[in-house]
């Protein structure tokens, strides 16, 4: 099944057979003669796994205690059995547990089908000696490099005998990863010997709970992975499967032609109608699973994911819908019956309809009659509130006989919100004017639902709320939705023009998130050290110091309004313009690097009344000069930080070396004809806007002169508040050393795709401040933690103020 997005949405098939395999679908190789699957479902259980092993270290090694009293617990109740009961009944499972894989093994090269039997032994002993290699692999680790504190967590004393026991119990990785990557998971007598020899483990003290749980995970996970690595046999049902279930369910298969990927034309005996059967193949709608997912969680109008569903619920709700629209007039295919084909497979037929899909119909054959058709069926889906959610062209059908009929119900809804209609009718719009122009396709729509009715859909005319098919053929005609646009505000005036917001949840947010969790978990142990604890430093900060610093962050606001306006060689409001640096320490939570701070200036800019050209120049000019003076200030500091008697930097060789480095890169972006061509596409708006402007404003010397020192400032600034910090925390590093530290973090803070740099400076400035600035770690996680509530965090509340106060006096 392919995957193709209706109105906000990824669905999955497409009505017409298309050429290519669908997108996201498995990947299909012949091994042996034998058609081969890598199942996405593997891939997603390999992470799974893998993430599963890793998180399982962890807590070993951070909660060594909670490890050692299960361990303990185990040992009081082992301490209860006698010696010999419990070697026998560990000798016993062992060996029940290493007959299982030779009994499944044994079935599969007797069972009715050999060759696939030898297949998935052959797999399955691939997946075996991978998952054993990788237990001893993890032990040796564990036994000579891993830290002693999860060694201590994984292992106990040997009952009988010196040493210690296995970290990993590793006659359960290779069992279980046979069975999984052989295919005999499902049996229980396998589940009844993996728990007996759990069991027995424990109770003779040979295993730990953590080993125990590490051998199961490990086998999982190599299964897994070999499954994907070599792939598995088809297990998509036949032709000859497919027969049996329609005979089943009352109707008479003659031939089975496929007529696309999971798409049959069955035809019947005894002259009945054709079908066109579509196969539900769990495994496809899995390859789409976080793709689905993600857009759930992120946009308002996108349907629940199928792949959540079982294959019985997606079956009842395809039949409801198509009866649903059947019951409104609407011509659709009829579905005939249904029917489930295992745990991982299930069939939807339809009455088969003689015709072609929109996208195949020639320019002359979309007349303005069909068009009205189209228009027609729609209304009565929209009457009836049943949403669609994938009027791409596949899904509009139009019969032998000219009759339009609108399949692909599977993703549509009954009892649909105002909004999913309303997105619905901007997606047809779209799809109609992409084959026949908005004058026609948005003529087309009024005369059919009325001018409100499509007035009301131009808010949810953007992109995101469009099917991914219909936004690749919209970067072919970019102007498309501005021309559409127009021609319903011809139409209607009054209608409402700014878009809806549709996100739930934007990336940026979600990157702010993912940057504060990860910054958190590195920085959180280390406030919980006993040397150096960066709380004891905290509570012990210079008031003093700590004043300085809040004067520092302060006034370096003012020094960016200074550095703002100075490169605009038009008259603003310096109120205004201070508040809008204020709203910038807002805008930056939620972009990355300094895109919110260049957005909002711009923006202020052409609120008070500068052309848009112009405002981007002014802000670019101040970009430029701004990193300018950035590279300069660092390269002063690392030459006045050499040239210290205490420090051990050599600044000669770090200059040369850096501009070395940068001459390097240079020629290779030179030489290089794509990266020539993406450098230049980078700076022609450099050469044609910034450095036009760049000279007017060098008519203004006093006006550059203060643009320059504002810039300058903003850095010192910054600067002398981590200084002051440092300072407060008891700590006495250079100041040079601190603006060298400062200036590479702002850098890779700005490069680092979260807002405001979050994680990234975090866990940069305090390593940075212990090489560099011979500062101990507490002390410098400490400053840098005070720094941050100074300049990033606690400058939220006022920039909210600032931000909202410039919008309500239209400033913003």
């Amino acid at each position: 099944m392919t995957d193709r997005q209706g109105s906000g949405t990824d669905t999955d098939r497409p009505a017409g057979p298309p050429p290519t395999a669908p997108a996201g679908a498995p990947v299909r190789r012949m091994v042996g003669g034998t058609d081969r699957v890598r199942q996405p479902a593997a891939l997603i259980r390999l992470l799974l796994g893998l993430a599963a092993i890793c998180l399982t270290l962890l807590l070993a090694d951070y909660a060594q205690a909670t490890a050692g009293g299960m361990d303990a617990d185990i040992a009081q109740g082992v301490d209860l059995i006698p010696h010999a009961v419990s070697r026998i009944a560990g000798a016993l499972s062992t060996a029940a547990l290493l007959l299982v894989p030779a009994v499944a093994g044994a079935r599969l090269l007797l069972g009715h089908d050999r060759r696939r039997g030898r297949q998935r032994v052959a797999d399955g002993l691939l997946a075996a000696t991978v998952a054993y290699g990788l237990c001893v692999a993890l032990d040796l680790w564990i036994d000579g490099a891993a830290p002693a504190s999860l060694l201590d967590a994984l292992t106990h004393p040997l009952p009988d005998g010196p040493g210690h026991t296995e970290p990993v119990y590793g006659y359960l990785a290779p069992v279980l990863a046979f069975l999984i990557a052989a295919g005999a998971r499902d049996r229980h007598r396998p589940r009844v010997a993996f728990a007996l020899s759990g069991v027995a483990g424990l109770l003779s003290g040979y295993a730990g709970p953590l080993s125990l749980l590490l051998g199961l995970l490990i086998g999982a996970t190599v299964a897994h992975g070999t499954l994907y690595a070599v792939g598995v046999p088809d297990p998509r049902p036949r032709p000859a499967a497919l027969a049996l279930s329609l005979r089943q369910v009352g109707l008479r298969p003659r031939t089975i032609t496929p007529s696309g990927p999971d798409r049959y034309l069955v035809g019947q005996d005894d002259g009945r109608p054709d079908l066109d059967v579509l196969l539900l193949d769990r495994q496809a709608l899995v390859a789409a699973l976080f793709q689905r997912v993600w857009r759930r969680l992120r946009l308002r109008t996108a349907p629940h994911p199928r792949v959540l569903r079982s294959l019985r619920t997606g079956l009842e709700h395809e039949a409801l819908v198509s009866y649903a629209a059947v019951a409104a007039g609407v011509r659709t295919r009829r579905v005939v019956a249904s029917a489930e084909l295992g745990p991982d497979a299930a069939l939807v037929a339809y009455e088969h309809v003689p015709g072609r899909t929109l996208g195949l119909l020639a320019d002359e054959e979309l007349t303005e009659e069909l068009l009205a058709d189209v228009w027609a069926q729609f209304k009565l889906l929209q009457t009836r509130r049943i949403s669609h959610r994938a009027l791409v062209p596949e899904a509009v059908l139009v019969a032998e006989c000219g009759a339009v009929h609108l399949v692909d119900l599977a993703d549509g809804d009954i009892a649909a919100s105002d909004l999913v209609l309303r997105a619905d009718v901007a997606q047809l719009l779209t799809t109609l004017a992409l084959r026949t122009g908005a004058e026609r396709a948005v003529g087309s729509g009024v005369a059919a639902l009325g001018p409100a009715a499509v007035g009301a859909a131009l808010p949810l005319l953007q992109p995101i709320a469009l099917a991914r098919q219909t936004r690749a053929d919209l970067k072919q005609q970019p102007e498309l939705l501005d021309a559409i646009r127009a021609e319903v505000l011809r139409t209607r005036p009054q209608a409402a023009v700014r878009d809806v917001r549709l996100e739930r949840l934007r990336p940026r947010t979600l990157l702010a998130v993912v940057g504060g969790v990860v910054a958190g978990c590195l920085l959180l142990p280390q406030f919980f050290t006993t040397d150096h604890n960066p709380i004891a430093t905290l509570a012990g900060a210079d008031p003093g110091w700590m004043t300085l610093a809040v004067l520092a962050a302060t006034a370096s606001h003012g020094a960016a309004t200074v550095g703002f306006v100075g490169f605009v060689p038009e008259r603003v409001n310096l109120w205004h313009a201070t508040l809008a640096q204020v709203a910038g320490c807002f805008v930056k939570i939620v972009s990355p690097g300094g895109v919110g701070g260049i957005a909002l200036n711009t923006r202020f800019l052409q609120r008070s009344g500068i052309p848009t050209p112009q405002a981007l120049s002014s802000v670019g000019v101040g970009q430029l000069l701004g990193l300018i003076l950035h590279l300069l200030q660092l390269g002063a500091f690392v030459y006045l930080l050499g040239n210290d008697p205490g420090s051990e930097l050599d600044a000669l060789p770090t200059l040369v070396g850096g501009l070395a480095g940068a001459a390097v890169l240079l020629s290779l972006a030179a030489a290089v004809p794509p990266a020539r061509r993406w450098l230049g596409a980078r700076l022609r708006p450099l050469t044609s806007e910034v450095l036009p402007r760049l000279l007017d404003l060098a008519r203004s010397p006093a006006r550059l002169s203060a643009g320059i020192a504002g810039q300058l400032l903003v850095s010192l600034c910054l600067v002398a508040c981590l200084y002051c910090c440092a300072q407060a925390v008891d700590s006495r590093p250079s100041f040079a050393s601190v603006a060298v530290v400062l200036l590479v973090g702002n850098a890779v803070g700005s490069a680092a795709p979260t807002p405001g740099g979050a994680g990234w400076i975090e866990l940069t400035l305090p390593r940075m401040l212990v090489a560099t600035a011979a500062m101990d770690s507490g002390s410098a996680v400490a400053a840098v933690v005070l720094y941050r509530l100074l300049t990033f965090l606690l400058p939220v509340l006022p920039g909210w103020a600032a931000f909202a106060w410039l919008q309500r006096r239209k400033a913003l």
